[in-house]
Order: structure tokens, then sequence, then C-alpha cells
């Protein structure tokens, strides 16, 4: 049997401290669907169809890595997709609380899907796509940050400032 994972979020935009996450999850499981979420709670920089366009263009080069989108409880959607875990990306102990307190939840919701918590390399440890967005939105130069289609795409949105 498979061992599917889904590593969930809004990837608004996807950066390398993603791609850190989805590289080691590879390694680690059959198949990785990164699934691009549909969240009505959020006003993203980039449509659901640019982010997982996004995301497809900076995983192609891994063979068991997918894109997809979803929307309501990532539970739902791990059963679907006859996954059997969640993978979570941690920068800092900051992020843990919020996370352990999805985890606790997804697990009472179907104790059968798991969430593992990958830490992110401590070059990726300060990268947030919301830092990202306003570093590139002030014409700061993001290129260490993001896969190059995403630098370009964020360029298009904000306007070619130079940098500064």
């Amino acid at each position: 049997m498979l061992k599917i994972a889904v590593y969930p979020g809004s990837f608004d935009p996807i950066t390398n401290g993603h791609l850190d996450i989805i590289r080691r999850g590879a390694q680690m499981f059959d198949r990785v669907i990164v699934a691009v979420a549909i969240n009505v709670e959020k006003t993203p920089l980039f449509s659901i169809q640019e982010r997982v366009a996004l995301a497809q263009e900076a995983v192609k080069g891994f063979k068991n890595v997918t894109v997809d989108e979803f929307g309501g409880l990532l539970v739902s959607y791990a059963r679907r997709k006859r996954a059997t875990v969640v993978v979570r990306g941690l920068r800092a102990v900051s992020d843990f609380e919020f996370e352990f307190q999805l985890a606790l939840m997804n697990r009472k919701l179907d104790p059968r899907i798991e969430t593992i918590f990958l830490m992110t390399k401590d070059e990726y440890t300060f990268i947030s796509s919301r830092q990202v967005k306003g570093i590139c939105r002030m014409g700061g130069k993001v290129s260490d940050f993001v896969p190059r289609g995403v630098e370009r795409a964020m360029k298009r949105k904000f306007g070619s400032k130079r940098s500064i």
C-alpha cells in the first residue's frame, strides 16, 4: 500500500522553505500532494489557479509530488486522496502552538490520519510568504527566497520597482 502524504497550505506564494519541506517529504513518502488551500478568511495575492500553477512549476522536478487545490476540512480531503499523513512545516517554536492545536483537532476528526512536523533547514527559518510579498512590494530582491517563476509572477503583480 502506498504511503500518501498531504502537505497543505495557502502557498501565497510557494517559497524555498516550502520546497525544502516538500523535498524532504518526497524522500519519506511514496507520494506527496501539495494541497493549495482555498481559504475564504484570507485575501491572497495570487488566485487559487495562480498558486496552483506556481506550485506545479516549482515541483516539476519531483516525480512523486503532485499539486492540487482543496477547500473544506483537511481530513476530509486527505481521506478522499487516501492519504494517511499530513505534513506540516515548522520554522520556529512560535509556529508549534498553532500547528499543535490543528494536529490535535485533525486527530479528533479522524484518528487514522497522522500529522508529522518537519523543521525547516536553518537557512529557511526566517522566510515567510508574507515577508517575501512585503519585500517584493517595496522593490526588494526576493530571488533568494522563492523559485524563479514565483519571483517573476510577483514582479508582474507589484510592477518592476528597482531593488532598494
